[in-house]
């Protein structure tokens, strides 16, 4: 059972994943993740086993981890951050000037969580 994650935490998880369901992570998809980082992390912090984790899924526990973080964001967020992390994905896929059916999918699996 993983454990729960505070918003920013799992927001990040929500996008790594979002950018990498393509199977291509793009430069303009880092740029965008660095940037919602340096909003939520002011201060440094190291995300090397957060990383890790990502790293190590094996695809079909994509949407698994994909809902559980999902569901964490929830929990520690308002509706209106919920709305503008949603603005915030649908830039990061773009980024790359192709949203692909998956990250479609995801995309539309998060405001389906979120009820959006």
């Amino acid at each position: 059972m993983l454990q729960k994650s505070n918003k920013s935490i799992a927001g990040y998880h929500l996008l790594m994943l979002l950018s990498s369901v393509d199977g291509h992570f793009s430069p303009e998809e880092g740029m965008k993740i660095t940037e919602y980082l340096s909003d939520e992390f002011p201060f440094h912090i190291n995300l090397d086993n957060e990383l890790e984790v990502i790293a190590t899924l094996q695809q079909e526990d994509w949407k698994d981890h994909f809902e559980f973080h999902a569901h964490c964001f929830h929990e520690d967020s308002t509706e209106d951050e919920r709305k503008s992390f949603v603005q915030f994905a649908k830039s990061l896929i773009k980024a790359d000037n192709e949203v692909t059916e998956r990250e479609h999918l995801y995309y539309t699996l998060l405001k389906n969580i979120w009820k959006l």
